[in-house]
């Protein structure tokens, strides 16, 4: 440990070694990184702050709940998703809630959710709709999206009226 990488990369380029400093690196930290620190990635902490928290398991509960105390910013941005998932229930009084959630991401220091409120401003009516009337056009995009796989995995295959008899018998 007390021996810096170079050095011991040096020696051992003497010795006849052909790889580089960085495959060196890598050899000697395998398996040596910090039990407590968390190896999560980018991807699965978001997916764990944009999951409900009723639906999260006890350990990443936990896991979450280290992982976003640990900075300011990252304490603010969960708060913020989680009031905003509260508005996702279509309710009548979900317009003047959404727009004191705008005004409080726009106070705080969260680049992204200022791109993400900008979106949310540039099509308001869409989205107050979304938020207070209990429509919902998922179906028609489900039977949408059902349609365009069949048609992908028949491609080539066999004529329209195959076609037909598939969506309108499945």
């Amino acid at each position: 440990p007390a021996v810096p990488v170079l050095h011991l990369f040096e020696e051992i380029k003497a010795l006849g070694f052909t790889g580089c400093l960085n495959l060196l690196h890598k050899y000697i930290n395998q398996g040596r990184a910090d039990a407590d620190r968390s190896h999560i990635s980018p991807r699965r902490l978001a997916r764990m702050l944009l999951t409900k928290p009723d639906n999260l398991k006890i350990e990443h509960h936990d896991l979450l709940t280290r992982l976003t105390a640990a900075c300011p910013e990252m304490t603010q941005l969960a708060a913020h998703i989680r009031n905003f998932a509260q508005l996702l229930v279509p309710a009548q009084g979900n317009a003047d809630p959404l727009e004191y959630w705008i005004t409080q991401v726009r106070s705080a220091d969260l680049p992204h959710l200022h791109a993400f409120t900008r979106g949310l401003e540039r099509d308001h009516n869409a989205v107050i709709a979304g938020l207070t009337l209990p429509y919902s056009n998922g179906p028609t995009e489900g039977v949408n999206a059902k349609t365009k796989l069949i048609a992908r995995q028949m491609y080539g295959r066999a004529g329209f009226t195959l076609l037909r008899h598939r969506i309108l018998l499945g």
